[in-house]
């Protein structure tokens, strides 16, 4: 059974980021499972505007109660908005991670990349078989 937490109508990759395209650009953040894999966020690190990166490559970190790890693009292009709502409240992550917790907006420079990018049930089937 594919987890009612998974919206269906974004996209995601493997290392539970999702993923929502609009006009040429897309908003990214940590799913519901990678939220509740950290624990409590309590400080997160987001890039500057305009900088520019290639997908899987660090743009920022992230610290919970649990861990500290970095967090990746799972696409390629400029970071045209972030989500400075974080910063004051890091915890928008764990309280709506699809919503209000999303992390970055990018221009995207190759939009075919989006094609490696899987949808929500194949994200579901990811996710319940421990990946």
């Amino acid at each position: 059974m594919v987890d009612p937490q998974i919206p269906m109508d974004l996209l995601y990759n493997r290392d539970h980021y999702w993923v929502r395209l609009e006009d040429g650009s897309a908003f990214f953040g940590l799913t519901d499972h990678a939220q509740n894999e950290l624990g409590d966020v309590v400080y997160i690190s987001l890039p500057e505007v305009g900088n520019e990166f290639h997908a899987a490559e660090e743009i920022g970190e992230i610290e919970s109660v649990k861990t500290h790890t970095e967090l990746f693009t799972p696409l390629s292009g400029e970071v045209v908005e972030v989500n400075d709502s974080l910063e004051s409240s890091p915890d928008l992550i764990n309280q709506d991670p699809y919503g209000a917790g999303w992390l970055v907006r990018l221009k995207l420079s190759d939009s075919s990349e989006t094609e490696e990018l899987i949808s929500g049930d194949d994200y579901g089937h990811l996710v319940e078989e421990g990946e």
